[in-house]
């Protein structure tokens, strides 16, 4: 069979547009395809919500890929091992408590699990600015990365979502656009993202996970957006409570639907 150029083009323009139709509505839009995102998506999705995820950058795997110091090993602790095990991700234990996977492993992992539960990826999308309505948070406001990139004036796209998860980590960029524009308006002590504090991965492993929920109606955090926003420890190439941090936001997100 001769393979038709045009035909090409066609197949890829038809069936991207139809799932890019498809997200104008979604039960969750999540922003950032880093490990907190990407598990939030895939425990959604396999509930059978319906699931839209925004990257700006054309990779996925957030900050993932890069392990420590671009040495691509991913620690993470006991508490995560079972999630870890859902994924069918490979590990060893490097001492009691200690286990280490392959980054490149844990983002194709996270990816192919969410892409197949039904959550749809859409990389180099930048979200802009968001929608509220009647003070809920109730859509994002989408433009091609590139576009963004080289300040072309070039109108946006909306879309809408029933919930909206910030996972674009350590810059929080979806909280940062809505205080932005409205004020100290989040359920942090003065109603403005806390900014992160240094690092300590014990004590930031633990408040990930703790500051991982809804900060603004309609709004959810998770990952290091949590900690970026309310204040919480950095905690380098640790990555449990990233995924735990996603499990827990898809939990209370799933009761909400």
């Amino acid at each position: 069979m001769l393979l038709d150029d045009t035909k090409i083009s066609k197949a890829i323009i038809n069936t991207y547009n139809e799932e890019l139709i498809e997200a104008l509505h979604s039960d969750v839009a999540i922003v950032g395809a880093g490990p907190s995102g990407l598990a939030a998506a895939y425990y959604l999705a396999r509930k059978g919500k319906k699931v839209a995820i925004f990257e700006r950058k054309l990779s996925i795997g957030g900050g993932m890929w890069g392990g420590g110091m671009m040495m691509n090993k991913a620690v993470f602790q006991e508490d995560a091992k079972e999630i870890f095990d859902e994924f069918n991700i490979n590990y060893k234990e490097y001492d009691q408590g200690y286990y280490v996977a392959n980054c490149v492993e844990c983002v194709a992992a996270l990816s192919l699990k969410a892409v197949q539960a039904g959550a749809r990826i859409f990389n180099l999308v930048s979200v802009e600015d968001v929608m509220t309505k009647d003070d809920y948070l109730a859509g994002l406001v989408l433009n091609w990365t590139p576009v963004d990139t080289a300040g072309l004036h070039v109108d946006p796209l909306m879309v809408d979502a029933r919930f909206v998860l910030d996972a674009t980590g350590h810059d929080a960029v979806i909280v940062n656009q809505l205080v932005n524009k409205m004020g100290a308006v989040l359920k942090t002590k003065n109603g403005m993202p806390e900014g992160e504090k240094p690092m300590w991965a014990d004590r930031g492993e633990e408040q990930v996970v703790a500051n991982t929920g809804e900060v603004y109606p309609g709004l959810y955090v998770s990952g290091m957006a949590a900690n970026a926003t309310y204040g919480g420890q950095r905690m380098g190439p640790v990555f449990g409570g990233m995924l735990l941090s996603g499990s827990k936001v898809a939990r209370e997100l799933l009761e909400r639907l």
